[in-house]
């Protein structure tokens, strides 16, 4: 059609609504199961075929597509994501961690609470009692081996990249 051309298509999988693994309505937790959702992106200027494993957040929607687009970043804006355009032709670009932030309870379960994810590794910081977990992704997606006890200074030192993360965003 006429607009093959010039029409960027992006799908994105919300969270679903199921039982996860751990027994638990999986959509309104930030386990795997929860959060670790499709993306596919149809442009006419990017490469067909790309599959990409990195994971992002919805944050990098916006400035990617900007860059899509040939829009520059706004300068009076605060930009928190990055521009995923490399990624979708087949290049790499740096992987600064994730965070989701969940302060509070929801009315289809999920404790209040925040993660970050760091290359394989992933934290949860739980508000409510201030317990951790701990988990490496490349070896158990499944989320059910928690190294927070095993794991004292990968922790801290986690906790601690989390904290600098509130402050530099302002959460609540």
């Amino acid at each position: 059609s006429e607009y093959a051309d010039n029409t960027i298509v992006v799908l994105w999988s919300d969270h679903g609504y199921h039982l996860g693994e751990k027994n638990v309505v999986a959509k309104m937790t930030l386990w795997e199961e929860s959060s670790r959702v499709p993306l596919i992106f149809s442009e006419p200027g990017i490469q067909k075929g790309v599959f990409c494993e990195r994971p992002v957040g919805l944050i990098d929607l916006y400035p990617t597509l900007l860059d899509l687009a040939g829009v520059p970043l706004p300068a009076e804006q605060d930009i928190d994501g990055v521009s995923l355009v490399p990624l979708l032709k087949g290049d790499s670009i740096s992987e600064p961690p994730l965070f989701w932030h969940y302060p509070h309870y929801g009315n289809q379960g999920g404790e209040p609470s925040t993660i970050i994810r760091s290359g394989n590794w992933k934290l949860i910081h739980y508000y409510e009692d201030g317990r951790d977990e701990l988990y490496n992704l490349a070896d158990d997606i499944g989320e059910r081996n928690d190294l927070a006890a095993e794991m004292p200074e990968r922790v801290e030192a986690m906790r601690k990249r989390l904290h600098e993360w509130y402050r530099q965003v302002d959460a609540k």
